[in-house]
């Protein structure tokens, strides 16, 4: 599975470069808050092995107000980082790496406990 380059993003993490992407409209399950916001990371030059992040909220556009936070680089570089030391060679070949990140995981990451937002409900 490539990750298209269309509304990818890259970023560099210790000297590597990594593209990522956000889907630009949740799926059903997504949307009615039964899913978490999920995305793939892949080696930005080459084939490689992806790695399918699951956070542990909502995405921002769900159509109920569950809680959520916004990605930006600095998350997803921290991700990044723990999937390496997990485990994940994103230069082996082979079926997707999935990592479920959990709140613990968050607070060792953003060094506190994440600061979550509640949006409203949209009617």
């Amino acid at each position: 599975m490539a990750i298209s380059r269309k509304g990818s993003r890259l970023i560099t993490v210790d000297g590597v470069a990594y593209r990522w992407r956000i889907r630009h409209k949740p799926t059903y399950g997504q949307a009615i808050g039964e899913g978490t916001l999920t995305f793939p990371v892949e080696p930005a030059e080459g084939p490689g092995r992806v790695l399918l992040v699951s956070l542990p909220f909502s995405r921002p556009d769900a159509w109920v107000g569950e809680r959520t936070m916004a990605v930006r680089p600095a998350l997803v570089a921290a991700v990044i980082r723990m999937a390496l030391k997990r485990g994940w060679d994103p230069w082996q070949a082979g079926r997707a790496f999935g990592l479920d990140v959990t709140e613990d995981d968050l607070t060792e990451m953003l060094g506190g406990p994440p600061v979550y937002q509640v949006p409203s409900l949209r009617w």
